[in-house]
């Protein structure tokens, strides 16, 4: 998977200028639309690992709105690759696929639905013994696709150009796209994430890979829940695509932008001056969140 470099849009919102404090955001989300943003990045090594081993399918997990399941069938289907995805909630087997898992099916992926239980057991679950005894050797991803390669690939997204910021900042959900920024990050700069998802896992898995102590993770002050949205959100969603052209998703960018332009209202910002936001990309399940959420988020 070869790609040109995204662009950095500067973002010239009022809060900002106010504040004094410049902010661009890495526009990962234009590159390779079928895997946008952190995905592919997470897949690059991991695909380049599949290849080289006697797998004959690549397995891995998600919800039922996962983007990394979205990602991992996209990539598959464009590379000839037979992929399994083990979906966390037995009942979505007898109800009509949402948008995203739709897509996965088109794009050549076996989804196997499995209880609340089960799926906490991951590769131990005893839908995927079952599938490794039938089908001989599979390569296995984690949920998320956060591994040693992942966060390798992650490594990529800053480029020299970079280094003219002193803050990175990211959305967390499983660490790993937080991990690789701190790993390949500049001495001055300084990498905050701003955590989704109530997971105490993450910082302890972010230090597996990130060795320095040069990253802070941000919690949300309401503790939302995951894919839980609020009215001001999505009103901020649609000013930010009408003001500056950008479609934030709502689950990862929306939420860390939010927060940053919160902060700096509040005058609790402290991190720097000079920031380089990612967008992790997630557009794809725009579409699905708006079939289950009377709160309709803009489509772009």
């Amino acid at each position: 998977m070869d790609f040109s470099q995204p662009i950095n849009q500067k973002l010239d919102l009022a809060t900002f200028a106010s504040a004094k404090i410049s902010v661009h955001l890495k526009r990962e989300d234009m590159v390779f639309p079928l895997a946008s943003g952190n995905k592919w990045r997470k897949l690059k090594y991991n695909l380049a690992a599949f290849k080289a081993s006697e797998a004959n399918a690549l397995l891995t997990f998600g919800g039922a709105f996962s983007n990394h399941l979205a990602a991992v069938a996209a990539v598959g289907a464009n590379h000839g690759i037979a992929t399994m995805g083990i979906v966390r909630g037995e009942e979505l087997a007898h109800k009509p696929l949402n948008p995203t898992l739709a897509t996965c099916q088109r794009n050549g992926m076996q989804l196997f639905f499995v209880s609340r239980e089960e799926y906490r057991q991951k590769e131990e679950s005893k839908t995927v013994l079952g599938l490794k005894n039938s089908h001989g050797t599979l390569y296995v991803l984690p949920e998320g696709g956060t591994n040693a390669l992942a966060v390798k690939g992650c490594t990529e997204i800053l480029t020299p150009e970079d280094a003219t910021f002193d803050t990175i900042c990211c959305a967390v959900g499983t660490g790993g796209t937080l991990a690789g920024l701190a790993v390949s990050c500049k001495a001055h700069q300084h990498v905050v994430g701003f955590q989704v998802v109530k997971d105490a896992s993450i910082p302890d898995r972010i230090r597996t890979f990130a060795l320095y102590d040069n990253w802070t993770l941000v919690q949300h002050p309401l503790q939302r829940g995951y894919a839980q949205v609020s009215r001001p959100l999505v009103a901020f969603a649609r000013d930010v695509l009408q003001q500056a052209g950008v479609l934030l998703d709502p689950i990862y960018t929306a939420p860390m932008l939010f927060q940053l332009v919160q902060m700096i209202k509040d005058d609790t910002w402290t991190f720097g001056k000079n920031l380089l936001l990612i967008h992790t990309g997630g557009t794809q399940g725009i579409l699905g969140f708006n079939t289950r959420s009377t709160l309709q988020w803009p489509e772009g």
